[in-house]
Protein backbone atom coordinates (compact mmCIF):
# COMPACT_ATOMS: atom_id res chain seq x y z
CA UNK A 1 0.00 0.00 0.00
CA UNK A 2 1.29 3.07 -0.68
CA UNK A 3 2.04 6.30 1.69
CA UNK A 4 4.12 3.76 4.38
CA UNK A 5 0.33 3.74 6.16
CA UNK A 6 -1.07 0.32 6.98
CA UNK A 7 -5.56 1.50 7.70
CA UNK A 8 -8.37 0.50 9.09
CA UNK A 9 -11.71 1.49 8.05
CA UNK A 10 -13.87 1.96 11.65
CA UNK A 11 -16.96 2.79 10.07
CA UNK A 12 -18.53 3.20 6.78
CA UNK A 13 -22.42 3.70 6.84
CA UNK A 14 -25.28 4.28 4.58
CA UNK A 15 -25.28 4.42 0.91
CA UNK A 16 -22.36 5.15 -1.60
CA UNK A 17 -21.62 8.86 -2.22
CA UNK A 18 -20.86 8.75 -5.88
CA UNK A 19 -24.51 10.43 -6.84
CA UNK A 20 -25.54 12.75 -8.88
CA UNK A 21 -28.16 14.12 -6.32
CA UNK A 22 -27.96 18.09 -5.37
CA UNK A 23 -26.11 18.93 -8.76
CA UNK A 24 -27.38 22.33 -9.81
CA UNK A 25 -29.73 23.11 -12.71
CA UNK A 26 -27.67 24.34 -16.33
CA UNK A 27 -28.44 28.19 -17.06
CA UNK A 28 -29.59 28.56 -20.26
CA UNK A 29 -26.87 27.60 -23.14
CA UNK A 30 -24.65 26.10 -20.44
CA UNK A 31 -22.92 22.77 -20.58
CA UNK A 32 -23.65 21.23 -17.11
CA UNK A 33 -20.91 19.00 -15.86
CA UNK A 34 -22.08 15.69 -15.83
CA UNK A 35 -19.75 15.13 -12.49
CA UNK A 36 -21.41 14.63 -9.10
CA UNK A 37 -21.25 17.04 -6.24
CA UNK A 38 -19.60 15.95 -3.30
CA UNK A 39 -18.76 17.97 0.05
CA UNK A 40 -16.11 16.18 2.38
CA UNK A 41 -16.07 16.79 5.98
CA UNK A 42 -12.33 16.27 7.68
CA UNK A 43 -10.93 15.68 11.21
CA UNK A 44 -8.22 14.16 12.86
CA UNK A 45 -6.51 14.42 15.93
CA UNK A 46 -3.93 12.97 18.59
CA UNK A 47 -5.06 12.61 22.55
CA UNK A 48 -1.47 13.22 22.69
CA UNK A 49 0.86 14.49 20.15
CA UNK A 50 2.60 12.73 19.02
CA UNK A 51 0.31 9.43 20.03
CA UNK A 52 -2.41 7.48 19.73
CA UNK A 53 -4.80 9.08 16.66
CA UNK A 54 -7.17 8.97 14.67
CA UNK A 55 -9.34 10.69 11.66
CA UNK A 56 -13.05 11.06 10.79
CA UNK A 57 -14.95 11.63 7.82
CA UNK A 58 -17.88 12.62 6.21
CA UNK A 59 -19.18 12.77 2.69
CA UNK A 60 -22.01 14.16 2.00
CA UNK A 61 -23.38 14.08 -1.58
CA UNK A 62 -27.35 14.45 -2.19
CA UNK A 63 -29.13 12.39 -0.17
CA UNK A 64 -26.58 10.58 0.44
CA UNK A 65 -23.93 10.61 3.97
CA UNK A 66 -21.21 7.97 4.59
CA UNK A 67 -19.05 8.18 7.29
CA UNK A 68 -15.46 6.83 7.77
CA UNK A 69 -12.82 6.78 10.41
CA UNK A 70 -9.80 5.09 11.63
CA UNK A 71 -7.25 5.12 15.10
CA UNK A 72 -3.41 4.95 14.96
CA UNK A 73 -0.98 4.03 18.25
CA UNK A 74 1.44 5.91 17.50
CA UNK A 75 0.86 9.37 15.00
CA UNK A 76 0.60 13.04 15.32
CA UNK A 77 -2.23 15.71 14.86
CA UNK A 78 -1.09 16.44 11.09
CA UNK A 79 -0.68 13.46 10.13
CA UNK A 80 -4.32 12.70 11.01
CA UNK A 81 -5.78 16.13 9.75
CA UNK A 82 -4.09 14.84 5.88
CA UNK A 83 -5.05 10.82 6.07
CA UNK A 84 -8.77 11.89 7.18
CA UNK A 85 -8.68 13.87 3.45
CA UNK A 86 -7.12 11.20 1.79
CA UNK A 87 -9.64 8.40 3.39
CA UNK A 88 -12.36 11.11 1.89
CA UNK A 89 -11.09 11.24 -1.43
CA UNK A 90 -9.84 7.80 -2.48
CA UNK A 91 -13.75 6.84 -1.14
CA UNK A 92 -15.02 8.52 -4.56
CA UNK A 93 -15.55 5.76 -6.83
CA UNK A 94 -15.98 7.66 -9.99
CA UNK A 95 -14.66 11.34 -11.02
CA UNK A 96 -16.35 14.28 -8.77
CA UNK A 97 -16.65 17.64 -8.46
CA UNK A 98 -15.28 17.87 -4.82
CA UNK A 99 -15.30 20.53 -1.33
CA UNK A 100 -12.99 19.37 0.79
CA UNK A 101 -13.88 20.74 4.19
CA UNK A 102 -11.02 21.02 7.40
CA UNK A 103 -10.10 23.28 10.50
CA UNK A 104 -6.44 22.87 9.36
CA UNK A 105 -4.86 25.70 7.95
CA UNK A 106 -1.81 23.45 7.42
CA UNK A 107 -3.67 20.96 5.36
CA UNK A 108 -6.13 23.54 3.64
CA UNK A 109 -3.09 26.09 2.80
CA UNK A 110 -0.93 23.21 1.63
CA UNK A 111 -2.95 22.08 -1.45
CA UNK A 112 -4.72 25.83 -2.26
CA UNK A 113 -1.53 27.67 -1.98
CA UNK A 114 0.33 24.91 -3.72
CA UNK A 115 3.27 24.32 -0.93
CA UNK A 116 2.67 20.89 -1.27
CA UNK A 117 3.15 20.44 -5.20
CA UNK A 118 6.10 22.79 -4.38
CA UNK A 119 7.48 20.66 -1.95
CA UNK A 120 7.12 17.82 -4.19
CA UNK A 121 8.73 19.78 -7.46
CA UNK A 122 12.08 20.01 -4.97
CA UNK A 123 11.93 16.60 -3.88
CA UNK A 124 10.10 17.19 -0.84
CA UNK A 125 12.12 20.18 0.39
CA UNK A 126 10.82 22.88 1.62
CA UNK A 127 13.94 24.98 0.64
CA UNK A 128 17.62 24.28 0.35
CA UNK A 129 17.90 23.10 3.78
CA UNK A 130 14.44 21.92 5.57
CA UNK A 131 12.89 19.13 4.51
CA UNK A 132 9.02 18.87 4.06
CA UNK A 133 7.25 16.76 7.22
CA UNK A 134 5.02 14.00 6.21
CA UNK A 135 5.88 13.82 2.10
CA UNK A 136 4.16 10.05 2.02
CA UNK A 137 1.00 11.56 2.81
CA UNK A 138 1.52 14.68 0.40
CA UNK A 139 1.95 12.07 -2.21
CA UNK A 140 -0.40 9.99 -1.50
CA UNK A 141 -3.25 13.07 -1.20
CA UNK A 142 -2.02 14.81 -4.21
CA UNK A 143 -2.79 11.88 -6.33
CA UNK A 144 -6.04 11.16 -4.46
CA UNK A 145 -6.82 14.54 -5.91
CA UNK A 146 -5.88 14.36 -9.41
CA UNK A 147 -8.91 12.08 -10.80
CA UNK A 148 -11.52 15.35 -8.84
CA UNK A 149 -12.09 19.03 -9.49
CA UNK A 150 -11.13 19.41 -5.83
CA UNK A 151 -11.46 22.94 -3.78
CA UNK A 152 -10.17 22.97 0.18
CA UNK A 153 -11.87 25.28 2.73
CA UNK A 154 -11.07 26.39 6.23
CA UNK A 155 -14.14 25.94 8.73
CA UNK A 156 -13.49 27.13 12.17
CA UNK A 157 -12.92 23.80 14.90
CA UNK A 158 -15.56 23.61 17.66
CA UNK A 159 -17.61 25.91 16.64
CA UNK A 160 -21.24 24.39 16.36
CA UNK A 161 -20.50 22.46 12.75
CA UNK A 162 -22.85 19.64 13.07
CA UNK A 163 -20.55 17.62 10.40
CA UNK A 164 -17.11 19.15 11.97
CA UNK A 165 -18.52 18.23 15.36
CA UNK A 166 -19.39 14.83 13.90
CA UNK A 167 -15.63 14.44 13.05
CA UNK A 168 -14.37 15.33 15.73
CA UNK A 169 -16.67 12.32 17.46
CA UNK A 170 -15.15 9.97 15.13
CA UNK A 171 -11.71 10.75 14.91
CA UNK A 172 -11.91 10.61 19.47
CA UNK A 173 -13.51 7.46 19.48
CA UNK A 174 -11.34 5.94 16.61
CA UNK A 175 -8.30 7.07 18.95
CA UNK A 176 -9.61 5.65 21.90
CA UNK A 177 -10.71 1.98 20.24
CA UNK A 178 -8.35 -0.94 20.94
CA UNK A 179 -6.15 -3.02 18.70
CA UNK A 180 -5.23 0.23 17.02
CA UNK A 181 -3.43 0.31 13.05
CA UNK A 182 -0.08 1.23 12.82
CA UNK A 183 1.54 4.44 11.02
CA UNK A 184 4.47 2.70 10.12
CA UNK A 185 6.16 5.65 7.81
CA UNK A 186 5.87 7.46 11.29
CA UNK A 187 6.90 5.02 13.43
CA UNK A 188 10.00 3.99 11.14
CA UNK A 189 11.32 7.20 10.63
CA UNK A 190 11.16 7.57 14.82
CA UNK A 191 12.50 4.19 15.59
CA UNK A 192 9.82 2.37 16.39
CA UNK A 193 10.08 -1.59 16.51
CA UNK A 194 6.49 -2.89 15.34
CA UNK A 195 5.40 -6.21 14.47
CA UNK A 196 5.70 -7.92 11.70
CA UNK A 197 2.06 -9.01 10.87
CA UNK A 198 0.83 -6.19 8.53
CA UNK A 199 -3.07 -4.78 8.55
CA UNK A 200 -4.16 -4.48 4.44
CA UNK A 201 -4.92 -1.59 3.05
CA UNK A 202 -8.53 -0.70 3.17
CA UNK A 203 -11.07 -1.24 0.55
CA UNK A 204 -12.61 1.87 0.42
Amino acid sequence: MSGGIVSRRRKNKKRKVAGSEGAAEPVAGEVRDPRPEVTIYTDGGCIVNPGRGGYGVVLVSGRHRKELSAGFRRTTNNRMEIMAAIAGLEALRRPCRVTVYSDSQYLVNAVELGWARRWRARGWMRNRNEKALNPDLWERLLRACEPHDVKFRWLRGHAGHRENERCDELARAAANAPDLAVDEAYEAAHGHRFPCRRRSAPPY
